[in-house]
C-alpha cells in the first residue's frame, strides 16, 4: 500500500546486532518489488540472463537474504494469496499508471535521454508468477521458510508477530501497522546504503524498529482510529485517500469526530471523492483480513546443488560468486553451532 504515514511516524535506530537471532517476517512482494524496480541497467531496462528472463529480483533477494543469513538473522518469507476483491479497482488503476509510463519509457527512449529512461523504466516494473516462482526456488535452496498468506502478506506477517512466532515484521511500508503488526523493521539492509528508484545515486540508511503502542501513544489514538486515518490519507483499496487531505490534517479529523465516524466520512464527502467504494467496505476488509495459523517456521540446511542449479546452470550467475556466497554461509553456520555449543556447556 504505502501509506502516507511518515511524518507521523515514531522511530528507533537500531543495529543489525539486536536482530541476531531473531526471528523477522519479511513481507516477500514488497521486498521483491524493491528488487524489481531499483536493480537496474543504467538506462533503467531490468536485468536479464542470456534467455532473456528477469534476473534483478533474483539478484536482490540472494544478495541480500545470504548478508542476512550470516548475520544469524533468521528470515521467514511471506507472500500474498487471493487479493480482497475490493483491491481489483487498485489494480486497474496502476495498469493505467504503469501504461502511462510505458508511453512516455518510449519516448525517452526515442530522444536517448538516460535519466529519463531510468525514472519511467522502474514505473513500468511487473511482478510476474514465473519470477515469484523463481524467488521461492532460491528461497528453498537457501533452507528459509515460505509462509502462503490466504490474502494480503502484510496481514499474515502481522499474525505470525502477534503470536509471538516472529519478534517483528519486515516491510519499507507502513501498511502491516494497520494490520495490528506490534513492531516493524525498515532499512533491514548489511550494506548501509539504498539505491534510489529510477537513479543511479544511492542513500545512506540504517535499520529502524516501529513501535506500534509508540504510535498510537504518540498520536493518542486507537487502534481503529489509526485505520479511519489510514483510509483518509489512502490505502490499497482507495489509493491516493481524500483529496486534500494529509496526514496532519486527516489525524485532526479523526480525533475530531472519534464518536460519530459516519460524521467523519459526511464531513470529508467521502461519496464525492470515493462513489465506487464505501469507507465501511474498506474499513471491513482490513479488519478481517484472512489469516492463517496453517505454517512451519523451520530452517533447513542449505541445498548447495539446488542453489548452483537454479542460479547458475538457469539464469547465468557467476559460479565464482556463488561459490563464494556458500562458503561464507558454511562459515556463518558452523561460527553459529559453535556458540550454540558454547552456551550450551
Amino acid at each position: 500500500m504505502g501509506l502516507n504515514f511518515k511524518e507521523l511516524i515514531v522511530k528507533q535506530e537500531i543495529s543489525l546486532k539486536d536482530l541476531q537471532g531473531r526471528i523477522l517476517a519479511v513481507d516477500s512482494m514488497n521486498l521483491l518489488y524493491q528488487f524489481l524496480t531499483t536493480i537496474r541497467s543504467p538506462d533503467g531496462s531490468v536485468l536479464t540472463d542470456a534467455q532473456g528472463r528477469v534476473t534483478s529480483h533474483l539478484i536482490g533477494l540472494f544478495s541480500r537474504t545470504t548478508a542476512l543469513m550470516e548475520q544469524n538473522i533468521k528470515l521467514a518469507l511471506v507472500f500474498d494469496g487471493k487479493a480482497p476483491e475490493i483491491k481489483r479497482k487498485t489494480w486497474e488503476k496502476r495498469t493505467a499508471v504503469k501504461q502511462e509510463a510505458s508511453l512516455q519509457l518510449k519516448q525517452a527512449q526515442e530522444a536517448g535521454d538516460q535519466g529519463e529512461m531510468r525514472k519511467f523504466a522502474s514505473r513500468t516494473a511487473v511482478l510476474t508468477k514465473d519470477m515469484i516462482s523463481d524467488a521461492q526456488q532460491l528461497l528453498r535452496a537457501l533452507g528459509l521458510p515460505i509462509i502462503q498468506a490466504p490474502s494480503e502478506g502484510e496481514a499474515q506477517a502481522a499474525h505470525i508477530v502477534k503470536q509471538g512466532k516472529a519478534y517483528a515484521c519486515v516491510s519499507q511500508d507502513y501498511d502491516t501497522l494497520i494490520f495490528g503488526a506490534p513492531l516493524v523493521v525498515r532499512n533491514l539492509s548489511v550494506e548501509g546504503k539504498r539505491k534510489k528508484a529510477g537513479k543511479l545515486a544511492y542513500e545512506t540508511i540504517k535499520p529502524e524498529c516501529i513501535y506500534l503502542k509508540d504510535i498510537l501513544t504518540h498520536l493518542n489514538l486507537t487502534q481503529d482510529q489509526l485505520i479511519l486515518l489510514a483510509i483518509l490519507v489512502g490505502t490499497d483499496y482507495n489509493p491516493g485517500g481524500v483529496k486534500g487531505i494529509g496526514p496532519k490534517t486527516g489525524l485532526k479529523l479523526v480525533k475530531e469526530y472519534a464518536h460519530d465516524v459516519d460524521a467523519l466520512f459526511q464531513k470529508v464527502e467521502w461519496e464525492k471523492h470515493s462513489p465506487d467504494v464505501a469507507w465501511r467496505e474498506i474499513y471491513d476488509t482490513i479488519k478481517q483480513m484472512p489469516v492463517t495459523d496453517d505454517y512451519t517456521l523451520e530452517w533447513k540446511p542449505l541445498d548447495e546443488q539446488k542453489l548452483i542449479q537454479l542460479l547458475v546452470q538457469e539464469h547465468g550467475f557467476s559460479m565464482e560468486r556463488v561459490n563464494a556466497k556458500i562458503e561464507k554461509l558454511r562459515e556463518a553456520a558452523k561460527q553459529q553451532q559453535q556458540k550454540g555449543l558454547q552456551s550450551f556447556f
